[in-house]
C-alpha cells in the first residue's frame, strides 16, 4: 500500500476518473457515496484525499457522531378521529308489553321494547328508542334454588301473588314473569284452569306487565297458554314460549290463534339456529301480528357457551338491520340460566369466595354480554344482579350525547374518574 500523495500523476488520474464516474452517476458534487453489495478486487490499492481537495483524514473517514438520546414521550399524540356512520335499511319492530286501562287492560304502565335502528348501543350513530328492560322471575310453586337466591324469596315462594308483590314493591320490578312450573305432567300436572287462576291472582296482586312461562311440555303448554290467553284477555301478556316442537305435536296453530284472538304477545323459542327462528316466525305470522312476536334465540351462561349465544344474537341483529324482515323482532334472554352453571353457586376454594357474590356476578356478566349483542328483555332473578344491570343500562342510555372528538379519551381514564 503506497502512502498518500506519493505518486502525484496517479492521484490526479484517479481523482479525474472518480469525478467522471460521479458525474456519470449524477452524483457530482457529493462528498461521499455508499455502495451496497459491492466486491472490489484490486492488485494495488491507493488511498487518495477527498475529490474536493480535502487533505484531512476526517474527510476520508469522518468521526462517528452519536445522535442525542430521544426524550421519553409524556403525552399521547393527538390525531383526528371520524367514526364511520352508517344508515341501515332495516329496523327492529317495536312491541308493547302490558295494556293500561285506556288500552283495554289494567296495568299501571305499558312497556315498549325494540325499535332499534343500529347495532347495540352504537350511540355515535343513533340513540336507542327504548332501553332494554328486566323481567323478574317468579314461580307458581316452591322450587329448588341456590341459597344465594333462596334467602331472598323463601318466605313467599309458596304464594305466587305474594312473591309477585315482593319483587315489584321491594325490588322495583318493571315486568314480572310467572313460570307455571307446576303444570309439568312429571311434577304436579296442575290443570290449565288452575294455572289460569294463578295468573289471575298475580294480575290482581300487581299492575306491571306480565310474562307467563310454561313447563316445557309442548302439548301441556299449548293447553295452558290457550286458557291463560282467554282469562287474561286485554292484558297483553307475553306467552313464553311457543316452539317448533308444538308444531310437530300439531298444537302450535291453535295456541297461536288463541294468542292472536285475545291480543297477547308470543315468545318464539329456538335453539341457536336462525333458520329455525325464521321458520317459526313464518308459521306465527299466519296467526299473530308481527309486532306481537318476540324471539328467544337461547341463552347459554358464562362458561357454558355464552360465546355461541352472543354470536347468534349479534347475527340476528345485523341481519335484521340489513333488511331480513323475518328477524326484525325484539329479543328476550333467559339470563337466569346463569344459575345452572355449577360455578355460580357450588362451594369452591377460598380464592373463589365469597360465594354469595359469585352467583350474582355470574348472572350480571351473562346479561351484560348479551346486552352488547342487542337483547331487549332480560329474565333475571337475584336482586343484586338486577340492580347492577339497571344501573348499567341507565348509564349507557344517559351517555348518548358522547362527543365524537373525545371518543378515544378512555385511554387516559383512571379508575374512579368520570
Amino acid at each position: 500500500m503506497k502512502p498518500l500523495g506519493e505518486d502525484a500523476e496517479k492521484e490526479k488520474k484517479a481523482a479525474s476518473e472518480i469525478a467522471g464516474l460521479l458525474e456519470m452517476l449524477g452524483l457530482d458534487g457529493e462528498r461521499e457515496i455508499e455502495l451496497e453489495d459491492v466486491e472490489i478486487r484490486a492488485n494495488e490499492l491507493v488511498l487518495l484525499p477527498s475529490v474536493l481537495a480535502s487533505t484531512t483524514l476526517e474527510s476520508i473517514a469522518p468521526p462517528v457522531r452519536l445522535a442525542p438520546p430521544r426524550a421519553k414521550p409524556t403525552t399521547i399524540l393527538e390525531a383526528p378521529f371520524t367514526p364511520f356512520l352508517q344508515e341501515y335499511p332495516g329496523q327492529i319492530r317495536e312491541a308493547t308489553l302490558g295494556a293500561t286501562k285506556s288500552g283495554g287492560g289494567s296495568r299501571g304502565k305499558a312497556v315498549v321494547i325494540g325499535g332499534a335502528a343500529t347495532p347495540a348501543f352504537y350511540l355515535f350513530e343513533k340513540t336507542p328508542l327504548h332501553p332494554p328492560i328486566i323481567a323478574v322471575d317468579t314461580f307458581d310453586m316452591k322450587v329448588t334454588l341456590p341459597r344465594a337466591i333462596r334467602m331472598h324469596v323463601e318466605e313467599v315462594w309458596e304464594d305466587p301473588a305474594a312473591w309477585a308483590r315482593m319483587v315489584v314493591d321491594k325490588w322495583g320490578a318493571e315486568v314480572l314473569t310467572v313460570h307455571l312450573l307446576s303444570t309439568d305432567p312429571l311434577i304436579k300436572d296442575t290443570s290449565p284452569v288452575e294455572a289460569a287462576k294463578t295468573v289471575e291472582a298475580v294480575l290482581q296482586a300487581v299492575d306491571v306487565p306480565l310474562i307467563v312461562g310454561g313447563c316445557g311440555d309442548p302439548k301441556k303448554d299449548a293447553e295452558v297458554f290457550t286458557k291463560v290467553a282467554e282469562v287474561a284477555e286485554g292484558e297483553r301478556v307475553l306467552l313464553s314460549s311457543l316452539t317448533l316442537d308444538m308444531d310437530e305435536a300439531g298444537v302450535l296453530e291453535g295456541v297461536a290463534k288463541a294468542a292472536g284472538e285475545h291480543g297477547h304477545l308470543v315468545l318464539g323459542f329456538t335453539a341457536l339456529d336462525l333458520n329455525r327462528a325464521k321458520e317459526l316466525n313464518r308459521k306465527l305470522y299466519e296467526c299473530v301480528p308481527p309486532d306481537h312476536i318476540i324471539m328467544d334465540l337461547t341463552t347459554a351462561a358464562l362458561g357454558y357457551g355464552l360465546e355461541y349465544s352472543f354470536t347468534i344474537h349479534e347475527r340476528a341483529r345485523m341481519a335484521a338491520l340489513m333488511g331480513d324482515r323475518e328477524l326484525q323482532h325484539p329479543v328476550l334472554a333467559g339470563t337466569t340460566n346463569a344459575w345452572a352453571a355449577r360455578e355460580a353457586w357450588m362451594k369452591l376454594g377460598s380464592e373463589y369466595e365469597p360465594r354469595r357474590l359469585r352467583g350474582p356476578l355470574w348472572e350480571t356478566l351473562t346479561a351484560l354480554t348479551l346486552l352488547m349483542a342487542g337483547v331487549d328483555v332480560f329474565m333475571m332473578m337475584h336482586p343484586a344482579a338486577i340492580i347492577h344491570m339497571k344501573k348499567i343500562v341507565q348509564r349507557l342510555m344517559t351517555h348518548s350525547n358522547v362527543k365524537l372528538d373525545k371518543i378515544a379519551n378512555w385511554v387516559l381514564q383512571r379508575y374512579g374518574e368520570e
